[in-house]
């Protein structure tokens, strides 16, 4: 990993994994045939249904805690429990509301006795299908979810629209989909789970990191208000979000609080992206200056690797958008303003009914601290209870690396 790809997409926890032996991310699988893959003859269209289940890796605890340390996780707890890891590919919705599939994670631990604690993962920014932890096994999206199995609880992660096995490009920043994909997951492997001979607790605790984080927010309110019908919110900890990107992340990213290079990145990802879910634009030649204008969307339709997308991209929103756009990202107006607007209510619209522990790193230039002390004093004023913790001087990447250990503690208790 280069350092301007560091500095440019080191928002997804799996864009800073490192490759470690395969001996020590999974023992072999011996398929069972409900490890194969499931006809789709004997599941139902439903939200929520499963296409197909595949048992991907199985952990050991020492290969568990090996994977965490290499992954580079700080004083990673002692797993209890060897784990299972299943990929499944289940129904959902897209961001109009039209019937797709989408691919998550679900992690068992072997041997647990009881009523399991759902722990959901919802992971940073990605851009390339192939980086999901239900494809990746050196992914570190996937070591941070098999941690909160190896404490004894049941994990879940989706990979979101467009991602892992996922049809399409991914939609990126939708809190609709992010929402709705976590949902139908959770659907999904409970009923998965029983045919494991595990039950699901109704109390889901919710966390996730850069992108995640904003999600773990709008998955909270769902799980509050009952979209996933009797499982409800338990906890919440989201890690270094954007929760406040009108009045906060976006004035950083043009005040020169956020690295260039990764503000060029997360808004060539954004445009392009909200270009199919809201209009954003029409024609690329009237957003990207010339040299980027014919090559931006095609990089970032899911299928290009970060070090490509890298290396092709300018190191400031400056020399990636014509004036006139640039202008509008600073300004929003239209529908690009209301849809920021409305995603921002995840911090003033509902009042959490369990503790709130926002994690931040004093060092972070992707998405700067300020964004969860915005968010905090909006809930607060709602009557929320909300901490906020700081990990101290680490980047972005740095500030997930060190809460989740604690997250998974602070979980299993």
């Amino acid at each position: 990993m280069t350092q301007r790809l560091t500095k440019l997409l080191a928002f997804s926890l799996a864009a800073t994994a490192v490759v470690v032996p395969t001996a020590a991310v999974a023992a072999p699988v011996h398929q069972t045939p409900a490890d194969q893959q499931m006809p789709s003859t004997r599941v139902a269209s439903t939200r929520g249904s499963i296409v197909s289940a595949v048992r991907v890796a199985r952990l050991t605890p020492a290969q568990l805690h090996q994977l965490a340390i290499t992954s580079g996780f700080v004083d990673p707890p002692n797993p209890r429990y060897a784990v299972s890891l299943y990929r499944l590919v289940y129904r959902t919705v897209d961001h109009f509301g039209r019937p797709t599939t989408a691919s998550g994670l679900v992690v068992l631990p072997e041997g647990r006795r009881g009523a399991l604690r759902v722990a959901a993962y919802l992971h940073g920014t990605s851009t390339t299908k192939a980086d999901a932890a239900t494809i990746d096994p050196h992914s570190t999206d996937r070591a941070a979810i098999a941690m909160f199995a190896g404490a004894g609880m049941a994990g879940i992660a989706p990979d979101y629209l467009g991602l892992g096995l996922g049809p399409g490009r991914p939609p990126y920043l939708d809190l609709t989909s992010e929402k709705t994909s976590s949902v139908d997951l959770l659907r999904a492997a409970s009923g998965f789970a029983v045919r494991h001979g595990v039950v699901f607790r109704k109390d889901v605790a919710v966390t996730g990191f850069s992108q995640g984080g904003r999600a773990t927010l709008a998955f909270g309110r769902a799980l509050q208000s009952g979209a996933a019908g009797s499982f409800r919110l338990g906890a919440l900890a989201p890690v270094a979000g954007p929760y406040d990107i009108l009045g906060t992340e976006f004035p950083a990213v043009f005040n020169g609080q956020v690295d260039g290079a990764a503000a060029a990145g997360y808004l060539a990802y954004l445009v392009t992206a909200w270009k199919s879910t809201i209009g954003l634009y029409d024609d690329p030649e009237k957003v990207f200056q010339p040299q980027y204008a014919q090559i931006v969307e095609g990089l970032l339709d899911g299928t290009h690797p970060f070090e490509e997308i890298a290396g092709k991209l300018p190191d400031s929103p400056d020399k990636l958008f014509l004036p006139a756009f640039l202008a509008e990202l600073k300004h929003p107006t239209g529908i690009f303003a209301r849809t920021l607007r409305e995603g921002d209510r995840i911090c003033t619209d509902w009042t959490p009914r369990v503790p709130v522990t926002m994690y931040t790193g004093t060092l972070d230039r992707d998405v700067v601290p300020a964004n969860a002390d915005s968010c905090a004093a909006a809930l607060r004023s709602r009557g929320a209870h909300v901490t906020i913790r700081s990990m101290g001087p680490v980047n972005h990447s740095g500030t997930a690396l060190a809460a989740y250990p604690e997250i998974v503690r602070a979980f299993a208790g």
